[in-house]
This record gives structure tokens, sequence and C-alpha cells, in this order.
């Protein structure tokens, strides 16, 4: 709304990076998204029929924070992968919302991250032989967003990702270092260690995606 992050002792910048990482909503936390925090405009007249809202892109709030039990990125799991994964109750390469707990399957909509895939159209009846309802009468016929991942900022991570002015953010997948990995360094290619401490090799843990996840659509 845009999302803050509570561990930041700063005042927000446009894109922060500051405070420990926090995971949130694709749909609500990036600035700009598609339930980010909007007004009408002061010169557009409220009560009309038409009238639009507009992102308010300084209405700050945790609002758009999110919460999933062990799937931060603040901690790391002790070797030796793939065992200590699963006895962590994850999967290798597993991204929440994104693939099944397999961390192979991918998911075809939003329903992992949103329950009914976070979406549904009023639609016209169309009789008997149709869906049933009489033609005129209104009826909620599904429309899941397309897949989508738990984002997170903060530890050195941005909140806002792609091209705005509705911004994506950066997905997290369980990964494992075959190294001493810093924090902020790759564990994996393109997936940072956003825990807050050195890795050692066969740790693993959520790393933070340097690739924008997709728009919701």
């Amino acid at each position: 709304m845009p999302a803050l992050n509570m561990g930041s002792p700063a005042v927000p910048a446009a894109n922060p990076i500051t405070g420990v990482y926090v995971l949130m909503d694709p749909f609500s936390g990036p600035k700009g998204s598609p339930f980010d925090a909007k007004v009408y405009p002061p010169s557009v007249n409220a009560s009309t029929i038409n009238a639009v809202k507009v992102a308010d892109p300084t209405n700050f709030s945790t609002g758009g924070l999110s919460t999933g039990i062990g799937f931060g990125a603040n901690h790391s799991i002790n070797p030796v992968a793939p065992a200590s994964i699963s006895a962590a109750g994850f999967t290798d390469n597993y991204t929440p919302g994104v693939t099944f707990p397999d961390g192979v399957t991918l998911a075809t909509d939003a329903r992992h991250v949103a329950i009914g895939g976070g979406r549904s159209d009023l639609v016209n009846g169309t009789g008997a032989n149709g869906n049933g309802t009489p033609p005129g009468t209104l009826v909620s016929v599904d429309n899941m967003y397309n897949a989508q991942p738990l984002l997170g900022f903060g530890n050195g991570g941005s909140r806002d990702a792609g091209a705005g002015p509705a911004f994506t953010g950066f997905a997290e997948k369980m990964v494992t270092a075959t190294g001493t990995v810093a924090n902020g360094a790759d564990i994996e290619v393109g997936f940072a260690n956003r825990s807050g401490v050195s890795m050692t090799i066969g740790q693993s843990a959520f790393g933070s995606s340097a690739t924008a996840s997709q728009a919701v659509a």
C-alpha cells in the first residue's frame, strides 16, 4: 500500500531495501500493484458513476505484508541437503506460489497464494441449458489470476521490480550453497542470501530472486 518494512529505522525510500527481509503479497505489496492504496484525486467528483481512483504511492502501510510459516529468507537450513530441506518441511527448488511443493510442477493460476485464485467475474445468466440461471441474472464465474509467487524485500533486496507504474517484485526459491556465501551474495545463480548471516557449504535457504516477477493478470 505500498508495503512498509517495520524493521527499517528510516523513512521509506521510493523503493526501500532496508530492514529485515519480509514477505509481501504480490497483489498489494509493490508500489502501484493492483490492490495497492488508491484515492479519488481532488479534481474528481467521487459521487459520479464514472469516477476513477488513482494510485496513492505515499500511503505506506503494513497491509501489503504477508505471512508464511518458514517461508522467509531470514534463516538457513543446516547441512546436508536435500535431506535437511525435507526435514524442515520443504523441497529443493520450491518457489512458493509458482511451483507445487515438489519444486517442479508449475501452478497454472494464483490459487496457491489467494483463495479461489483471487478473482471471479459477474456474468449474465444463459438459461437452463447454460449455467442454469435465467437470462439477465448475474452469476459469479471463476476468473483466476495468473500464478504469482510470494514476494520479499529488505536486507538489501528491493521491494519494487519491473516496469511501473504497476510494479512487481522479487520471488524466493529454496536453494543450496555450494560454498561459503556472504550475506547479499548469490546462494545459487540469481538467488541472493538475505538471511543476514554468511552461509556455509550444504546450507539451504529461500534465496531472493534477481529477476522481476511477472505482472498480475
